[in-house]
């Protein structure tokens, strides 16, 4: 019996909800390649005929809405068992007809460009069906300088297969061939070192030298391979900037902020101001290192608690505090949550050949799904919030829009995870009569701060530093890599902090690196954004509380359907403004404070 099988059910993934078998999966299959047959016949009659035009945009959402659920099922088995078999020739084949349907189809943007404006803006107004795509429509006119023409998106299109690779072969070294390095702890305890096993031994053992044990057992997994990883995200940053040049953008980074639209400003203000207030930072650190009582302040010593907080927590504790954490937004928020932690919609516990981390997917026709690897401490608590908060903007999304505008963007993605944090941190800080918890809930609170906002600036500034140098044409290796990220350390942690060597390839140990390039910024971005919304609910009069609570549920609810910058601005937060990012220094500053008040009691 393997461990997955002694795991209750109702802790484990009920995927039979996408399909029950992979017969029902090839029936699906079957189905998508005769849609897909389909595409080429409108190629030379949706120009002029309205009533043809609609009736491709609907074939389109229909193989798209197929796609999404036979490409999860074998992606979402795969991160069960990374060697599931089945799953993995599922997935190439799934991968290589999304491949060919990008070629069928290479034509339909193009041609879609050959409709006048106005005469689409006609259309539009004329054909009801047409209405759900207007934002959607619209933003293709917008992009038209970085749409190629037909021949050339067609050859393009030829390599979209080819250019994934990379990214899986990432996921096999880092997950599926990686070996876990074996220590024995003072304890007399014995660990092969895994993602979830080395972070709660940061955040439990307090002997320094077992934490340090733990960081060069975990770190050296990825060291052994580091020339590898170099040459993945190498390959990785010439394929961006490679695509960056065909599509005719002036860098990677505006090729990855003009679809949603987003000012490169926003990027480059959010980097330079973490940088610029980053004292409270280096405050902080100071101010660990004399309650920990250690003469080096390493990064492995940044998770462990100042107190002796050794509280564990059930998952069905955990559950139940989440819950109770999410009632000021109200009964609706509150009974979604409830939906989202029954049984079936999340995979609980680390079982072997599991990926590590977090995450929540959203499958619009069957509903959301979360992936934990729960291991009981304060910090799994804090994950289960941050995914829900997913799973309640998934869930309101896909209640309020069609399936056209139902995916939100990455900018905003992060607002409704770390606000949710925002609601446990208030709840737990309320309710504990413990004072070495609510020492430990402040130091969550600016741990988040430390994490989600200073460390994902400092990741963002590394990922603009590297793709820079191969956008210059300047050749990088891992110890290119290792000084960047060496150098910023240095910038934001101050000589506080001893940049181990091992420490510089933290890089390697990113996935968001390697699959997600440009993304961690947005961390940084929505916590800010976040804190501001949570600022305004919680701090208003009663009848603005009220006002901005709708505010932000909108946000919610409103999918993809507007600009990420402008949803932000309707729900009461200008990330144009310099200023937000400078509050959140102010916040952890004040923070700082309550904590020293608090371990002088």
């Amino acid at each position: 019996m393997s461990s997955r099988d002694n795991i209750e059910t109702k802790y484990k993934w009920n995927l039979s909800d996408i399909y029950k078998n992979w017969n029902e999966w090839d029936n699906d299959l079957k189905l998508l390649t005769e849609l897909i047959k389909e595409i080429p016949t409108f190629e030379n009659n949706i120009t002029t005929d309205s009533k043809k035009f609609i009736k491709l945009l609907k074939l389109e959402e229909k193989i798209s809405r197929l796609m999404d659920k036979l490409y999860l099922y074998p992606y979402m088995l795969r991160d069960l068992n990374s060697k599931d078999v089945t799953a993995a020739e599922k997935m190439q084949t799934i991968e290589h007809i999304y491949a060919e349907y990008s070629v069928s189809s290479s034509w339909i943007t193009p041609k879609i460009l050959e409709i006048p404006k106005e005469i689409m803006d006609k259309w539009i107004e004329e054909n009801k069906e047409l209405h759900n795509h207007k934002f959607n429509l619209n933003e293709l006119y917008r992009l038209k300088q970085h749409v190629l023409d037909k021949d050339k998106e067609k050859l393009l299109s030829y390599f979209s297969q080819y250019m994934g690779s990379i990214n899986e072969v990432y996921d096999e070294l880092s997950i599926s061939d990686i070996k876990w390095n074996e220590i024995e702890l003072s304890t007399g305890e014995k660990f092969k070192v895994s993602n979830a096993v080395y972070s709660k031994i940061l955040e439990n053992y307090k002997n320094q030298e077992d934490r340090k044990k733990a960081f060069e057992a975990h770190y050296n997994s990825y060291f052994i391979n580091k020339n590898t990883y170099a040459a993945i995200y190498r390959g990785q940053i010439l394929r961006d900037v490679a695509n960056m040049k065909a599509k005719n953008y002036n860098s990677t980074l505006e090729k990855a902020l003009e679809p949603d639209n987003i000012p490169t400003n926003v990027y480059i203000n959010l980097i330079n101001s973490a940088k610029e207030n980053s004292q409270p930072l280096k405050k902080y650190l100071k101010l660990r290192k004399k309650y920990l009582n250690i003469s080096e302040y390493h990064y492995y010593d940044n998770q462990i608690k100042i107190v002796d907080y050794k509280r564990t927590f059930t998952y069905e504790e955990a559950k139940e505090i989440v819950l109770n954490s999410v009632k000021p937004l109200g009964k609706d928020y509150y009974n979604n949550l409830k939906t989202a932690i029954s049984e079936g919609w999340l995979d609980v516990f680390e079982t072997p050949n599991k990926r590590s981390g977090a995450y929540s997917l959203n499958i619009y026709d069957v509903h959301p799904y979360m992936l934990l690897n729960f291991n009981g401490t304060l910090d799994s608590v804090f994950t289960l919030a941050h995914e829900l908060g997913h799973t309640l903007h998934s869930m309101y999304s896909t209640k309020n829009q069609p399936y056209s505008t139902h995916d939100y963007t990455i900018f905003v993605a992060e607002v409704a995870s770390t606000f949710n944090e925002k609601l446990l941190l208030d709840y737990m800080l309320n309710t504990t009569t413990d004072k070495n918890e609510r020492i430990a809930l402040i130091e969550e609170a600016i741990g988040n701060i430390v994490g989600t906002y200073y460390l994902q600036s400092l990741f963002a500034n590394y990922e603009y530093e590297a793709y820079k140098l191969v956008e210059n044409g300047t050749p990088i290796t891992s110890e290119t890599l290792d000084n960047i990220m060496s150098k910023l350390f240095k910038e934001y942690f101050g000589d506080e902090l001893i940049i181990d060597d091992l420490q510089k390839i933290v890089w390697a140990r990113i996935p968001h690196f390697f699959n997600s390039p440009y993304y961690v910024y947005q961390y940084a971005t929505s916590f800010s954004a976040s804190s501001k919304l949570y600022d305004k609910i919680f701090n208003s009069s009663e009848s603005e509380k009220e006002k901005y609570q709708e505010n932000y549920l909108e946000l919610l609810k409103s999918g993809g359907n507007d600009f990420p910058i402008n949803q932000l601005k309707k729900a009461g937060v200008n990330l144009e403004d310099k200023e937000n990012f400078k509050s959140v220094a102010l916040e952890m500053e004040k923070l700082i404070i309550l904590l020293e008040k608090e371990l002088n009691k």
